[in-house]
């Protein structure tokens, strides 16, 4: 039961709630627009996921080699030790302040 009308609700009026809520906004666009990028080809993706990928992977292995170990589990000291990493190997903290 609604607590607000007494009345059950059904399955349809939840799943027209549920659309309603998560129905795009509109927006009206101008047509000198040209912030949008045009469409990525597949092979574009597929280099900007391998470059993005080498870039953690060059980063993780900086900061290993200052010293800081992501399998060692201590999640007491585990902010601090990955920022002493970041600071002793020069890497910007980035998101995680």
């Amino acid at each position: 039961m609604n607590a607000l009308t007494g009345k059950k609700l059904t399955v349809s009026m939840i799943v027209a709630a549920f659309a309603l809520a998560a129905a795009p906004v509109s927006h009206a666009q101008d047509a000198s627009d040209t912030t949008q990028a045009a469409p990525q080809t597949k092979a574009q993706k597929k280099a900007a996921r391998k470059e993005a990928r080498a870039k953690k992977n060059a980063e993780l292995k900086k900061l290993e080699a200052a010293g800081y170990n992501p399998a060692r589990r201590d999640d007491a000291s585990y902010p601090q030790d990955l920022q002493n990493a970041q600071k002793k190997a020069g890497i910007g903290q980035g998101a995680s302040q």
